[in-house]
């Protein structure tokens, strides 16, 4: 084949494979469009299968979780236990003393020398050591009888009867009495240690061997209650004379029904009550007609009845406006939200820097907070939100009680001595339930002050607890431990 040939022969080769590029293109367009009008007819039978089909049911939404279930918080960097490296260690102090010495030989050996208990052989390099260990002695039952002596008495008209000073007051009943020892322990582990009434009893029955019944322990707290009501007194009147006390109050159930239970408190002292009123009487009764102090206490109006100098807590402010801005967001995003917010914060600090600044200084930033104050309630008395309107009017009617901590230097600007001084009782109240009789109400009342006053001021409540009883049996006058 020549060239001429082979030109030819391409040509004709390049025009039939065009015509076939041609004939695919065209048959590739017209699939393409029969995809799509049946893709559209697709659609449209869908759409009337999805009309006459009836809706899916709705899925309920998951329960939420009951209000005293705290929600899951979410993971978060924790911080590394102990402290950190290059701190002195925190250890237990040595104890003050030894009460005795135990000599521990090495094993001997054949020869009567040291010798290794695995290999027997002799040990070299002999070494003493002291090895201090703290351990309790074994708790007993100890029954006293005490040989007393009674007469007749013409001018009281009674049976005089000696006792001892650790001696219970005498009753006349067929088995042993609870001594001293036992009732301080009893009322120290229900009231301190917060233990039900069936724990108690047995504690007592698996360590000394004391066995009580549940019942027994109730009525011999009732008689402690009894006896220490003149110590529960002399607390109440020694905080009607404190310069500022703390007040809170919570519920109380007894014998099936709803109390309160009162707490109020000061740097020493600290009393429990309960009423079955929440009303302004019983504040005042419990701080009398002549109270001079100040008060600190929440926004409930129960105090407002107290005639007295008042501080209202800013932690409870605070978290008002925590909760009603989780709750709403137009309040979350006004102004008086943030500004009430920050003028709170900055009132604690002002008192956090009492030390700091000089009288002038520290006055003339006072007196700017209070002004702020006054500006801020005046300014949203009239806006358009409902909450921000309630709290600014809450603010201009306790306007002169948020700042009256800022001029006295005793005074807290929060309440958090009555909560803390109400958790431990709180504690109690889940585990008991609360009390099954206005006596049995009463008595806790009373013991709990004792021992939470007894804790207050650093002392042992065990051994406080055994002197006041003490100071009771004897007719000692009382308050003057708890002083």
């Amino acid at each position: 084949m020549d060239d001429g040939d082979e030109m030819r022969w391409l040509k004709l080769t390049v025009e039939f494979l065009q015509e076939q590029v041609t004939t695919l293109s065209h048959q590739v367009q017209e699939r393409d469009r029969e995809i799509r009008r049946l893709e559209r007819e697709n659609r449209v039978l869908r759409q009337r299968l999805a009309e006459q089909q009836p809706p899916p049911p709705q899925q309920p939404p998951p329960p939420s979780p009951p209000p005293f279930i705290k929600p899951q918080v979410g993971k978060r960097r924790r911080k590394r236990p102990g402290r950190r490296a290059g701190h002195e260690a925190a250890l237990r102090p040595p104890p003050p003393k030894v009460d005795r010495t135990v000599d521990v030989p090495l094993p001997k050996g054949t020869g009567g020398r040291p010798a290794c208990p695995c290999c027997a052989a002799k040990l070299r390099k002999l070494k003493r050591h002291a090895r201090l260990v703290e351990d309790l002695v074994p708790a007993t039952v100890i029954v006293t009888r005490y040989r007393t002596a009674s007469g007749w008495c013409p001018r009281c008209r009674r049976r005089v009867e000696s006792r001892d000073p650790q001696q219970p007051p005498p009753a006349n009943v067929p088995h042993a009495q609870v001594g001293l020892n036992a009732l301080a322990t009893v009322a120290v582990l229900r009231l301190e240690n917060r233990l039900p009434l069936r724990q108690v009893t047995q504690v007592l029955g698996d360590l000394p061997g004391l066995r009580l019944s549940a019942g027994a322990v109730a009525k011999q707290l009732q008689r402690l209650g009894d006896w220490l009501t003149g110590e529960w007194e002399q607390i109440k009147r020694r905080l009607r004379a404190a310069d500022a006390v703390h007040a809170d109050e919570t519920s109380w159930r007894t014998a099936g029904r709803t109390d309160w239970l009162w707490t109020v408190c000061g740097p020493r002292h600290v009393l429990y009550h309960v009423d079955a009123s929440r009303g302004g009487k019983v504040i005042r009764r419990l701080l009398g007609g002549a109270f001079g102090g100040t008060l600190v206490s929440d926004f409930y109006a129960a105090y407002n009845t107290v005639n007295c100098k008042q501080q209202k807590c800013l932690t409870h402010l605070l978290r008002e406006l925590r909760e009603t801005a989780t709750r709403s967001p137009p309040f979350a995003a006004g102004r008086f939200y943030r500004g009430c917010k920050r003028l709170t914060r900055e009132l604690l600090d002002l008192k956090g820097r009492w030390e700091q600044l000089d009288d002038q200084a520290y006055a003339a930033a006072a007196n700017r907070l209070e002004r702020r104050l006054a500006d801020l309630a005046a300014a949203h008395a009239d806006d358009a939100d409902a909450d921000a309107r309630r709290l600014s009017e809450r603010l201009s009617r306790h306007r002169e009680q948020l700042t009256a901590f800022l001029w006295e230097r005793g005074v807290d600007g929060t309440n958090n001595a009555a909560e803390r001084a109400l958790r431990p009782i709180v504690v109690a109240r889940k585990v008991s339930g609360g009390s099954r009789s206005r006596a049995g109400a009463r008595a806790t009342a009373v013991l709990a002050s004792l021992l939470r006053t007894a804790r207050q001021q650093g002392r042992d409540v065990l051994e406080t607890l055994k002197q006041l009883l003490i100071n009771s049996w004897a007719g000692k006058e009382p308050g003057t431990l708890l002083a």
